[in-house]
């Protein structure tokens, strides 16, 4: 029981939910800001419509069994490997690389995936709630 118990704190330890200004600065830190063309207002929403902020969040597919992972819910179908199913592991990467508070692994991959033919708009949540809007909000007060 002291075994799961401590498994259990470990695992809580390793994911994190940032708030919304502390993210914009460690993107822009990672140079998001203007990346491939996209504002950090952009990368701020998406992250806030896929995860909440959150680095341990997953989402299972169940019209194509894929699963994604962590803060930009990157799917293992196209862009890692979670080892259940088939995957063109675009980001050459395990997909439980993106469920830590070591942020880098998912925004090299988030990179990887903009430079696609279907850009930022590879992720739903951005074209379904950042694409065509005003986004300052997103990184307003927060010194970026």
């Amino acid at each position: 029981m002291r075994a799961l118990v401590f498994l259990l704190l470990v695992a809580l330890a390793s994911a994190r939910i940032y708030n919304r200004c502390e993210w914009a600065q460690i993107l822009q830190s990672y140079g998001m800001d203007g990346y491939y063309g996209y504002s950090l207002a952009n990368w701020v929403c998406l992250t806030q419509w896929e995860s909440d902020f959150n680095t341990d969040a997953t989402n299972y597919n169940s019209w194509d069994g894929s699963t994604d992972y962590g803060i930009f819910q990157i799917n293992s179908r196209w862009w890692c490997d979670n080892g259940q199913g088939p995957t063109s592991n675009g980001c050459n990467i395990m997909c439980s690389e993106l469920l830590t508070d070591d942020v880098g692994v998912a925004i090299n991959c988030a990179k990887r995936i903009v430079r696609d033919p279907n850009g930022i708009g590879a992720w739903v949540a951005w074209r379904s709630h950042c694409r065509n809007r005003d986004l300052s909000s997103y990184v307003a007060g927060c010194g970026v």
